[in-house]
């Protein structure tokens, strides 16, 4: 997949509402991010089988660079060492079945000084894959989809 160049999604209005950035924030990086989205087959509920989502895992990318990566928490870090944890808050199905769903993300936690000092939310958009298909029929068992997607690092104004 081709990298992203930074955009201005907004400007283009193909950002759905639900995870669109709010009139008081501002892009501060946008970055392609390849990697995997990891699923374990375990109990759930009436116990029986199902793919749960585990962990994302990805490299995050700008300008043909890799600057960082995406990782469990969800955590993102920064090659200068800012990295940022956020939760959902909002929503949007991807483009088809097998791509992961668009969000937005509030920022919980932050830790030092650097690009993603100040970050207060993440979109996660223009997704690809990433969607576990397919039956859970071992316990135990661990599986990676490949995913890519492109994540909007947002300040407020």
């Amino acid at each position: 997949m081709a990298l992203c160049k930074t955009l201005s999604y907004a400007a283009e209005g193909a950002i759905p509402d639900a995870v669109a950035a709010a009139g008081n924030e501002t892009v501060a990086l946008t970055v392609h991010a390849e990697g995997a989205q990891v699923y374990d087959c375990k109990p759930g509920d009436g116990g029986r089988l199902a793919w749960q989502f585990r962990e994302p895992i990805a490299t995050l990318m700008a300008s043909g660079k890799t600057v960082g990566r995406h990782f469990a928490g969800p955590t993102w870090e920064h090659v200068d060492g800012s990295r940022v944890t956020a939760k959902p808050v909002g929503k949007s199905a991807g483009a088809s079945a097998r791509d992961i769903p668009w969000l937005k993300l509030e920022v919980v936690e932050a830790h030092g000084a650097g690009t993603l000092a100040g970050v207060t939310a993440i979109q996660r958009v223009r997704t690809r894959g990433g969607q576990m298909e397919g039956a859970c029929d071992a316990a135990g068992a661990t599986q990676a989809v490949p995913y890519a997607a492109d994540y909007v690092f947002l300040k407020k104004k």
